[in-house]
């Protein structure tokens, strides 16, 4: 692949993970790129993330709580944004 294409690629992820956090830093970023993708898959094939679901019940977990907090990451920075 491009290495142009990825840094470039990355300076989209590391704005869209600042813009969505306030911050973005490089575990953010990885968080942020698991959250979208897992959502993602969620959305385009039901049943595979259901028999990832079922095979990996200790990643899914662990996914939940990323999942909540970028959400409390996102509501925290929206509202002193709002501020």
């Amino acid at each position: 692949m491009d290495q142009k294409l990825k840094d470039q690629f990355e300076a989209l992820l590391k704005k869209y993970t600042e813009l969505l956090l306030g911050d973005s830093s490089d575990e953010l970023k990885e968080k942020v790129i698991m959250w979208a993708l897992y959502s993602h898959i969620s959305k385009s094939m039901p049943p595979l993330t259901k028999h990832w679901n079922a095979s990996y019940p200790d990643a899914k977990e662990n996914l939940k709580v990323i999942i909540n907090e970028i959400k409390v990451l996102n509501e925290k920075h929206r509202e002193t944004k709002n501020q």
